[in-house]
């Protein structure tokens, strides 16, 4: 039986690291079928992403196989079935576009998630999950209980063996702590073309300023609020003619897309961290 595999991977740059993996996977008997690289001149590390297929069942062989030979480059690597959807916990408090749009997607085969659960703050969206079956965990956050509910939520998180958490609209800032357990593997959705027009209310900015630009960026989570590695962004043209109603229609439609395609990326392996950036192979 063929199996189909993406491996991503960084390590210092040197001579002979592509003709060394395809040595390796070759070996293996396995076929490349889609591979791309990137040299990071200012840092000095290498970046590489190889779709193949293989007739090696047995995943867990492979790996270790790998994992004794990426040792002597000294990579980071990762290395998934295709077969296997991402397993995703989704954030959201009270405003469902992104959620919407994202359930929509994944129901519509567009995205290879599994999304196992949905988690609020709020009551909103119970029905909309029930519509897709998915299970809606109504957590409530306040200043005064907000450890006991993120313990919750990374309860959930954990026991969805959740690889992905994306944040769609969730308007409560995550501990440090939380940050950093979920470090790599959450996603959020700003809305703004980040760093212009930070906290509540952006649109009203925007409009207040006469801006000619709105945007949204996807970008993972960090501790440094709305300063993680940035995935990706967009803008689209309004003018004076635009109410703050437009604006915010606009607005949400650039950031559905926006997260869309981020949580796209992800979920295929297109994204390694370059420490405060991103490498994506699109």
């Amino acid at each position: 039986m063929t199996t189909t595999y993406i491996l991503t991977l960084s390590c210092p740059d040197r001579t002979g690291i592509v003709h060394a993996v395809s040595g390796f996977l070759l070996e293996q008997g396995g076929n490349i079928e889609e591979a791309a690289q990137y040299n990071d001149h200012d840092t000095g590390l290498f970046f590489m992403r190889v779709q193949f297929a293989c007739e090696q069942a047995n995943g867990q062989a492979l790996e270790a196989k790998w994992g004794a030979f990426a040792q002597t480059f000294s990579m980071k690597w990762d290395l998934h079935a295709t077969a296997q959807p991402m397993c995703t916990v989704i954030m959201v408090s009270k405003e469902g576009h992104c959620l919407n749009d994202l359930l929509f997607r994944w129901k519509s085969g567009l995205l290879p998630l599994d999304i196992r659960a949905i988690v609020s703050n709020h009551r909103e969206f119970y029905q909309l999950a029930a519509s897709y079956n998915v299970p809606f965990h109504h957590i409530p956050v306040t200043k005064d209980n907000k450890a006991q509910a993120e313990a919750k939520q990374y309860e959930i998180i954990q026991a969805e063996g959740a690889e992905l958490v994306v944040l769609a609209r969730y308007m409560q800032i995550l501990s440090d702590d939380l940050c950093g357990k979920l470090a790599g593997r959450a996603i959020n959705i700003h809305h703004s073309f980040l760093p212009s027009f930070k906290g509540a209310k952006p649109y009203y900015q925007a409009h207040d300023r006469g801006v000619k630009l709105i945007g949204a960026t996807a970008h993972y989570v960090t501790a440094d609020l709305d300063e993680g590695p940035i995935i990706e962004q967009d803008v689209a043209r309004v003018d004076h003619s635009k109410t703050v109603e437009d604006l915010t229609a606009q607005g949400r439609d650039t950031e559905s897309q926006v997260l869309a395609r981020a949580v796209k990326w992800h979920s295929e392996h297109r994204v390694l961290i370059n420490g405060h950036k991103t490498v994506i192979f699109k």
